[in-house]
């Protein structure tokens, strides 16, 4: 990790029908963060499964699969990672029942594109780091506690074990500060 305050490791998708716009965003996110383009909902439900994308930019008015439906079926497929409307559709009151993380209003600039992927990618981190230190917890102290054998015998410690292995990684490549890791991974977890 380059220890800098940087978006560069972090995955995006840009969704819009226009494929000018899509390029356009994609542009000014470019040597920013890892972008990805998908010009239709059904291509951007597609590219969310074939690939770990941490950050989506969601036009709302497409046709076909709008904006809201891809939002709607996030949700229905557990995605993990953070959602950011862009788009022209003023917002009304129905956002208040919408679970994006941010809401945009076209035309965005180069800054203000930049500053929410910076600003989501924190938030996805953090709230990642909160999930591996639960999972990696249990994983030191059940290591700690039992001997190998007994936890070859529970699949459930391999489970968090290899949970714990994949939000770490994820972790690391989010987050800038390795310190945070490295504070956690001091602490003494086995009987006195």
């Amino acid at each position: 990790m380059s220890g800098t305050d940087s978006a560069a490791d972090v995955r995006t998708l840009v969704v819009d029908d226009e494929q000018e716009v899509a390029d356009a965003y994609a542009l000014r996110l470019r040597d920013h963060c890892d972008i990805e383009t998908a010009y239709s909902g059904e291509a951007a439900l597609s590219a969310v499964e074939d690939s770990s994308i941490d950050i989506v930019l969601l036009d709302r008015h497409m046709p076909g699969l709008s904006g809201d439906d891809v939002l709607s079926e996030l949700v229905d497929r557990d995605y993990y990672g953070r959602v950011v409307m862009v788009t022209a559709v003023d917002p009304g009151i129905e956002v208040l029942d919408m679970p994006f993380d941010d809401y945009l209003c076209k035309p965005v600039d180069r800054e203000d594109i930049r500053a929410v992927i910076d600003q989501q990618r924190r938030i996805l981190a953090y709230e990642t780091l909160g999930e591996y230190f639960s999972a990696e917890a249990k994983r030191a102290v059940l290591e700690a506690e039992l001997g190998t054998e007994k936890r070859r015998e529970h699949g459930k410690y391999t489970d968090v074990a290899e949970r714990a292995e994949r939000l770490e990684r994820r972790v690391r490549r989010l987050l800038t500060d390795d310190d945070v890791l490295d504070r956690f991974d001091a602490i003494d977890r086995e009987e006195v």
